[in-house]
């Protein structure tokens, strides 16, 4: 059984979505992000490098075929946190390439390139390849260019079609595709419940994504205009005031303030990695700073607070979506 690259993830879901959620076949090829992987028999020791890969897994119920993870945000998803306990926790950061090879992994499930590319934080595919282990990495991140050593650039907007076809990609690897059908459904009519809510799209109003800062008051990571945080901008009628095509730039409050945007959207993340992870450092610093106090969002109150994990392209995307939906109403933006 092969599932070319171009074809995948349309063919797939379309089988999916028809009700043919086939039992899979092996050997299963798959072209992932330049390479094809090959998969003898379903795998029975995954390890999850990347919260969103993780969470994928366990929302499949395949937490008694997980041997580890690592690399995350943001405390797991309440609704899994039972299964996850169950899965030992290889490092909250970048695990070494020899913890994970310990686990004796058939399968490696990367959210990020940069974990497993030709730099990898962890190690590299070849590297596991010559072990034996296939690595799979979420398409989401292989539509990024860039992106071997950090954040890349995306030149077309991010939209949920790429996350449902890893989620999609990932059952057929370990044979669950009608779980990964039900899933995806999920996911689906959440999205089409947060467009017939809002059958009216904010005016004229711009919005700036602030992930975090290397300094509190230095340049920030904002969200640029074709990821997760574009895509729910654009989906709200909303103008993204960072145009770059940049995942997560570093832009000074000086440009930001010349941009003035209306609504602030600041991360909130469980990591402290960075001096501006935590939401009360960035509020504290919108409110009290020269210059940033004196923004639009600041001055009406136009702070909404979201999960930093909704802010890149992961499944918690439409939660955000959700939350700022909600935001924009509570403010009374809507045309």
């Amino acid at each position: 059984m092969r599932l070319p690259s171009l074809f995948a993830g349309p063919l797939l879901l379309a089988a999916l979505a028809g009700g043919a959620a086939a039992q899979t076949s092996y050997p299963l090829a798959i072209e992932n992000c330049g390479m094809e992987v090959v998969f003898e028999a379903p795998p029975q020791r995954a390890v999850g490098l990347g919260q969103n890969s993780t969470e994928i897994m366990l929302l499949l119920g395949l937490a008694e075929r997980m041997v580890g993870t690592a690399i995350w945000v943001s405390p797991v998803l309440e609704r899994v946190a039972q299964e996850n306990a169950r899965v030992p926790r290889l490092a909250n950061s970048q695990p070494s390439f020899e913890a994970v090879v310990g686990t004796d992994p058939d399968v490696i499930a990367v959210q990020f390139l940069s974990a497993v590319g030709p730099e990898g934080r962890v190690g590299t595919r070849g590297q596991f390849a010559d072990l034996g282990v296939p690595s799979y990495i979420s398409p989401t991140d292989c539509a990024t260019t860039g992106n071997a050593r950090a954040d890349g650039s995306r030149a077309d907007l991010w939209n949920p079609g790429l996350l449902y076809r890893e989620i999609a990609e990932l059952a057929a690897i370990f044979d669950v595709s009608e779980r990964g059908r039900a899933l995806i459904a999920r996911f689906e009519a959440r999205e089409d419940a947060v467009r017939r809510r809002l059958s009216r799209h904010a005016a004229d109003t711009s919005v700036l994504f602030w992930f975090s800062s290397p300094e509190v008051a230095g340049d920030a990571w904002v969200a640029g205009r074709n990821g997760a945080s574009g895509y729910m901008a654009a989906t709200l009628g909303l103008r993204n005031v960072i145009a770059t095509e940049a995942e997560w730039p570093l832009v000074s409050w000086e440009a930001i303030a010349t941009a003035d945007p209306d609504i602030i959207v600041i991360g909130a993340m469980s990591r402290r990695n960075q001096p501006s992870d935590d939401p009360a450092v960035k509020r504290n610093f919108l409110q009290t700073d020269p210059l940033a106090r004196e923004l639009a969002a600041v001055r009406s109150g136009r702070i909404v607070e979201m999960d930093a994990q909704a802010m890149n392209p992961t499944i918690r995307t439409i939660d955000g979506l959700e939350t700022l939906a909600a935001s924009i109403e509570r403010f009374g933006l809507l045309d």
